[in-house]
Order: C-alpha cells, then sequence, then structure tokens
C-alpha cells in the first residue's frame, strides 16, 4: 500500500476542509495516509524567563512521517511550506506545496490545479528539485541551547529594531569582522527573495552553492551584502551588553545573550520539492515580484537614411 502525508494550516478553515477531503479521496483509492498540521514545526520562542527553549531537529518529525512515505501534500502559503520541511526534511520527504495563502512564492500548485497535480503524482510525472537547508544553533560554552532547520533566513537583532548593535562575524576560516547594524541576515538562495532582498541583499538562483550576509541598516557605507560559498560556516558573536533576538524563517526564534553565540552551516538536510514541470526560477520571479517585466516602450528600430 503506497503512502502519503498531509500537512495543513489548521488556522486556515479552506486548508483543513481539503485536507479532509484529500485524506478521504486518498484513502478510498488504497493510499496509506497520514495528516497532520504545521504547528508541529513552528517551534516558538524563548523568553527572558525561559531562554532555552531546545527541540532537536530530529525530533520534530510527525509520527508515521517516515522513509517509506513517497511524498506529502502541503495546504498553505509559505509559512506552512517553511514549517512542513522542518517536520520532513530529516527523513527526505518530497513535497508536493499547494497554495491556500496569498503570495505563495514557496509554492508549486493552487488549489484548482490539485487533481490534475495528484494524477501526475500518482503516474510517477514529476522532478525533485532539492534546496538548501541551514543548520542554525545557539551555544553557551559548549551547550547547545537551541536549534532549528533554516530554509530561508536567520535574522539577528535588537529589541526594538531600530537601536543600532554591533557583531563580531566569523565565515569559515577567514578574518572575523566587525558590523554595526540594526541587525544582521544570513539567507541561503532561497531566502534571497525573502527578507534580505527587502534588507538590499542579491537575488541567488537555487542551484548557486552560496549563502549571503546581509547587515540590516549598517552604520557603514563600506557594511554591505557579501556572497559567499556555502561550504564556509558562519559564527556571530554579539557584542552588546543586552540580550538580542533571533529569528529564524519569521516563525521561530530565541534570546541570544552576551555569553552566547550563534552557529551556522549548511545542514546534511534538503528541502525536497516536487516540481510538475521543469523548474523555472526567471518565470517564478515575474509573475510573483515583477522582475524583469518592461516598464518603459522599447526602441523601436530606425532605418538609416
Amino acid at each position: 500500500m503506497p503512502k502519503i502525508g498531509i500537512i495543513y494550516n489548521d488556522v486556515k478553515p479552506i486548508a483543513g476542509r481539503v485536507a479532509t477531503e484529500l485524506k478521504d479521496k486518498l484513502t478510498a483509492a488504497g493510499w496509506d495516509v497520514c495528516m497532520t498540521t504545521g504547528v508541529g514545526g513552528i517551534l516558538g520562542y524563548s523568553t527572558p524567563e525561559s531562554p532555552v527553549c531546545h527541540t532537536p531537529i530530529d525530533g520534530l518529525t510527525p509520527p508515521g512521517f517516515d522513509s517509506e512515505m513517497s511524498c506529502a501534500v502541503v495546504l498553505g502559503g509559505d509559512g506552512t511550506v517553511l514549517s512542513a520541511f522542518r517536520l520532513v526534511a530529516p527523513r527526505g520527504i518530497p513535497l508536493l506545496t499547494v497554495n491556500t495563502g496569498h503570495m505563495g512564492f514557496l509554492t508549486e500548485a493552487y488549489l484548482n490545479q490539485l487533481p490534475q497535480a495528484l494524477e501526475s503524482i500518482m503516474a510517477g510525472q514529476y522532478e525533485i528539485e532539492e534546496r538548501a537547508m541551514l543548520t542554525v544553533k545557539v551555544f553557551r560554552g559548549e551547550s547547545v541551547l537551541w536549534e532549528a532547520l533554516c530554509l530561508n533566513e536567520m535574522v539577528l537583532h535588537r529589541e526594538p529594531l531600530t537601536s543600532m548593535c554591533h557583531f563580531e562575524i566569523a565565515v569559515g576560516r577567514h578574518a572575523p569582522v566587525d558590523i554595526a547594524a540594526d541587525g544582521v541576515i544570513v539567507s541561503t538562495p532561497t531566502g534571497s527573495t525573502a527578507y534580505s532582498l527587502s534588507a538590499g541583499g542579491p537575488v541567488i538562483t537555487p542551484g548557486v552553492p552560496a549563502l549571503q550576509l546581509v547587515p540590516i541598516c549598517p552604520h557603514s557605507l563600506a557594511s554591505r551584502a557579501l556572497v559567499f560559498a556555502d561550504t564556509e560556516t558562519v559564527s556571530i558573536f554579539p557584542v552588546n551588553n543586552i540580550r538580542l533576538v533571533m529569528v529564524v524563517d519569521g516563525n521561530a526564534g530565541c534570546y541570544v545573550f552576551p555569553e552566547d553565540r550563534v552557529y551556522m552551516e549548511r545542514s546534511q538536510y534538503s528541502a525536497r520539492f516536487i516540481r510538475l514541470q521543469s523548474p523555472e526560477f526567471f518565470r517564478i520571479l515575474r509573475e510573483k515580484l515583477g522582475w524583469g517585466l518592461p516598464h518603459i516602450a522599447k526602441p523601436t528600430s530606425v532605418e538609416l537614411p
């Protein structure tokens, strides 16, 4: 009996309704179906009273989501997709991402395309696109206080955000650099179209083996976005006498105190997207962000006398 998963956003009624209908349909067709919400991948935030909020990366996978599962369907928006990959990436389960939200930058299909998408999956007519993820950890001495898988970005900033703070950042074995800014972002290529883009970072196509460091409102003309190989590790030491806030993928995070350090490296796990057609990143940029659309009339050719 083939096995499939369903992960849905239980905050959105339409996602819950479609998930139930889909489970009934697949069960009737002879599939072994496991269903869960995306809540388990939203790790929550530590508090000043409880700064340690440590859930091991390998401990988030829901019951039944194992190596025997051929794929899973995600019903929600980009936040649900990010949460879902934290749940299943350690098991290598590919995801068909179906948009029930707004932007849907990470989603492959819309709800009205779901029946045809399922037919393609059952017929084996799809590709797997692998996207790099980050392992993010907060250390105090040699102890891990917090860790998470990250598909988009890690953001470290002060409370409130519009206050200057200082960072000492070491990329691989290179000499550490000092950055004074409202915060810093470390992004994957997938996350280069998210927060780091708004902060002035470049767009990096998904197949490029690179990460980027983007200061948020830096207090120097010399502090600009840096792109480097994803084989390098990143360590960030806050040079402040106050606590900072770290946020991963916009929906999980913790406090970082002066004695802590944030450590990042490319994860051994990848986000495996089901693609119903060959991935075309520039098309997505045009459709979702308007990149490359003509905004002025092209010059017409003029015949010289």
